[in-house]
Parts: C-alpha cells; structure tokens; sequence
C-alpha cells in the first residue's frame, strides 16, 4: 500500500499518537510520502519515520493509495489540491481546532489506520467549485493552474470602508446586484465553514447545491440563496478602491475590480474516507453543542 501525508504543525502532546501512526506505518512496510512543508516540521519535532520520498504538489504526489491529512479542515482543504483530479481518497486526521472535515482525533489513528489497512471504509464524494476568470477581456489564471476548490468561492472588498457591488448572474440571466462586504458562494461541504458565519444555512454534505450568501449586504432584504449545481453563475465586480480579493478555500488574491468570473461544478470529486461509526450528524452535534443544555 501507498499513503501520502500532509499536515501542519501539532502541540507538544499530540507528539506521540503521531509518533505512534509512523511506527505502524514502517511496521506495516506502507511505502511512504510525505510532503515537503510536513517533512520540514516532522524533522523541527524529531518525529522518525521511514520515508525517503517528498513531493511540493499535485505534480510530483506518487500514485497514492491514500491520503492522510494530519491538522484541521484547512490541511485537508490543501490536500484536495494536492491530490486534484485523480481522486485518491483522503482522510483527515484532526490534530488541528476544528473538525467538520478532519473527523479523527489524535487518540483514534489507531483504530482509524486498522479500518484502512482492512478496507473498512466508505467514501463520502464531495462536489468542488470550478472557476475561469477574464480581465479586460483576456483570460486570468488567478490561482495558478489550481482553480477549483472543496469549500467555497469568496469575493469581497479589501477597503475596509466602502463595499462593492457585485452583478450576479445564473445561466446567463440576471440575478440580482449584491451591496456588500462581499459574497460567499459556498458548496454543501463548505456550508459548514465562512457560510456559516456569515449567516448561510447548515447543508447535508451529500445536497448537490450551492449557496449564494452576502456578506453583511446593504439592503436587508437580501438573503441567502439556495441553487442547484447544475448552474453556471457570473460575476461581474465594482469597487471604489478599482480592486477586490478573491478568494478559493484557504487561498486569496487582490485582483482588478474589472475581473469577470464565472463559477460552476468541478468535472472530478473530492472523495473523503468516511469510517465506521462516523456521520455528518454526529459532528455536528459535537462541534455546535447540539441537544446540550447551556442554559446555565
């Protein structure tokens, strides 16, 4: 078996359970990869493993059977890109803060590497947001070849006074012109992520929808906005300071504000492992103190 490895740092007492993932990993002969930027942190640690082998991105990423993501759901937002349309099935190892992706903590890699070794797992496919982007008519490549993303698109100002506006536009046909902060146009895994916070609904991961939701708009009037994902959606963006930043997950760019950009479903998934015992329910529960009494 093959597994590739990514992650972040971890606190002092996390050591140990990773340690101990390394230490079966070798005793199991699992051919190992492990990126860079892991490596590097993996080495300030004194953390030993087996692996000789190390890849910077999606380019250089070995044929993996798996991918293990050791930190929060931002480090596994990274090995989405990382592993890109080849689909190689991920799971998230929560040595992290928060956990609506990254589901395993630290004291179950254990249990969770056996269910791997044993093929006891299903795997949870997740939609993607793709986007292309022009400027002044010529093509953008604004994220460098990696324009998709698990999460979410955001365009927002980057005055920290004055708002922008944005035209949005479905299937061709006018929308509706957003007065904003900005705008989060969020996927039914990314639901639970900016959309959340800036008062979109709750999604079950497996809705095949989209979420258009502003992001403190000027007219009250405006709310989010559920739709399918069979849409392509346009932006067209003004801004008084003539810029904005668009953002794909975890990363941003300030742009021109005449960027145009168009956002539509990803042609590949994102496949998640989901092990026995675990469910979109459950965390919930967990990380939104659901059915618990605070009134005290």
């Amino acid at each position: 078996m093959k597994i590739a490895i990514h992650g972040r740092n971890f606190k002092e007492e996390t050591k140990p359970f990773v340690q101990s993932m390394f230490d079966t990993l070798a005793q199991k002969n699992i051919e190992l990869q492990i990126s860079e930027s892991y490596q590097q942190f993996l080495s300030d640690v004194d953390i030993i493993h087996s692996s000789n082998s190390f890849y910077t991105d999606k380019a250089n990423l070995f044929d993996a059977d798996v991918v293990l993501s050791l930190g929060g759901d931002g480090t596994l937002l990274d090995a989405v890109t990382h592993v890109g349309d080849r689909e190689i099935p991920i799971l998230g190892i929560n040595t992290g803060r928060l956990g609506f992706l990254a589901i395993v903590s630290p004291d179950k890699i254990q249990e969770g590497l056996a269910e791997i070794f044993a093929g006891n797992y299903s795997l949870d496919q997740r939609t993607l947001v793709s986007i292309s982007s022009s400027l002044n008519g010529e093509p953008l490549d604004i994220f460098n070849g990696v324009n998709f993303g698990l999460n979410e698109l955001g365009i927002m100002k980057t005055d920290s006074s004055s708002m922008i506006m944005v035209r949005a536009y479905l299937n061709g046909e006018f929308l509706n012109t957003y007065w904003a902060d900005g705008l989060i146009i969020a996927t039914a895994t990314g639901s639970t992520g900016y959309n959340l916070s800036v008062g979109g609904p709750l999604v079950m991961p497996s809705s095949d929808i989209f979420v258009i939701a502003p992001m403190s708009p000027h007219n009250l009037n405006v709310r989010p906005l559920v739709v399918s994902t069979d849409v392509v959606l346009d932006f067209e963006i003004e801004s008084r300071s003539s810029n904005c930043l668009i953002s794909l997950d975890a990363r941003s760019k300030v742009v021109h504000s005449n960027v145009k950009i168009r956002m539509e479903r990803e042609k590949f998934k994102a496949n998640i492992i989901k092990l026995s015992g675990t469910n979109f329910l459950n965390t919930l529960r967990s990380k939104l103190n659901w059915g618990f009494d605070v009134r005290n």
